[in-house]
């Protein structure tokens, strides 16, 4: 799950001005990446990066994508950042302590079968808002579906990566896309 920032260079534009040097390279050798400013439109830069946080997937397919859930790239407008921003911070708020406690959990599989070990999870008292709010959403290579602490760090994670993109300028724009 991937938001993208796309920063408007505007070098293809002499009216612009744009004015500076861009020097490159890849890997051990260093070999140069050639890049002509006077062609740069935009430089793209990943500006956050899920993995398996069904819920806020959820959030950009019903807030962004029109309820369609087909791996193509949406742009995002700062407003809506601000929304999940928001939604984020009261869901979080709302959810109080019930227990910790260790659960059996597979970790991964084995050659000689699933690898099994206790985790500690925490468990919460009430859960009605996150699920109006942010639900969880089964499906292919999504992740677990319990309101539990591995729900509320994506949602402390998307507070923490999406706050200082709300304060950048007008020239950056923002797509999301995800990949099954």
């Amino acid at each position: 799950m991937y938001l993208t920032r796309k920063i408007y260079v505007g070098g293809n534009y002499k009216h612009n001005n744009v004015k500076g040097e861009i020097n490159l390279t890849k890997g051990e050798e260093n070999t140069p990446i050639p890049v002509n400013l006077d062609k740069l439109k935009y430089f793209e830069e990943e500006g956050a990066y899920w993995r398996k946080a069904n819920h806020i997937h959820q959030w950009f397919v019903d807030h962004v994508q029109g309820g369609v859930d087909d791996c193509k790239e949406y742009y995002v407008d700062k407003e809506q950042l601000q929304e999940l921003v928001d939604t984020c911070k009261k869901v979080k708020d709302s959810l109080k302590i019930k227990e910790v406690k260790s659960v059996p959990t597979k970790v991964r599989w084995g050659p000689n079968g699933d690898i099994i070990q206790n985790i500690e999870t925490t468990f919460f008292e009430d859960t009605s808002l996150a699920e109006e709010l942010l639900p969880t959403q089964a499906g292919f290579f999504f992740g677990g579906t319990s309101y539990d602490s591995y729900y509320l760090k994506d949602i402390e994670d998307t507070i923490e990566m999406l706050e200082p993109l709300l304060a950048e300028d007008d020239n950056v724009e923002y797509y999301y896309q995800s990949s099954w």
